[in-house]
């Protein structure tokens, strides 16, 4: 079946470090992003990774997001998407390769940007798991959508 991961009620902690209105804009774009990701067909997984996996956004914090899916080209040739999954406009502001993910960068109308990082499923690979993925899961990884456990195996064989 598929899962998804509650926000893990973490707004208590995030108060002293980021504003209300900064944490509840973070809730509606996971909120959105894991409806639409449950929508797509190629999607098999999402995870907050980064400062907001670990619980220390600052302000200045975007939110990086991996995006396991069937069909990167999908997603890194095109910008149809990008309104569905956010729930809002969003403006591309950067397209960059890192390896085997390819960061789409989107600002929205508040200023906060979020970095999809769309990946082939191959990325969660646990045999063996590639180093960059090892720093990147260890630097906190908190799955949204992960229908077949990929960040849960991925998580466990980094530990």
């Amino acid at each position: 079946g598929t899962t998804v991961h509650p926000t893990y009620g973490c707004a208590a902690l995030l108060v002293f470090v980021i504003s209300e209105t900064r944490l509840q804009e973070y809730e509606g774009i996971i909120r959105s992003v894991s409806t639409w990701a449950l929508n797509q067909v190629d999607i098999r997984g999402v995870a907050v990774v980064g400062s907001w996996a670990r619980g220390t956004p600052s302000l200045e914090s975007d939110v990086d997001l991996i995006v396991l899916t069937e069909a990167p080209e999908r997603y890194i040739k095109s910008q149809s998407w990008i309104v569905e999954a956010l729930g809002q406009e969003g403006t591309l502001v950067r397209t960059q390769r890192w390896g085997p993910v390819t960061e789409r960068r989107v600002q929205v109308v508040s200023g906060l940007e979020i970095e999809f990082g769309f990946a082939s499923v191959s990325w969660a690979s646990t045999e063996p798991v590639d180093t960059g993925t090892v720093l990147v899961v260890r630097d906190g990884c908190r799955p949204m959508v992960d229908d077949a456990r990929l960040f849960d195996s991925l998580k466990a064989a980094t530990q």
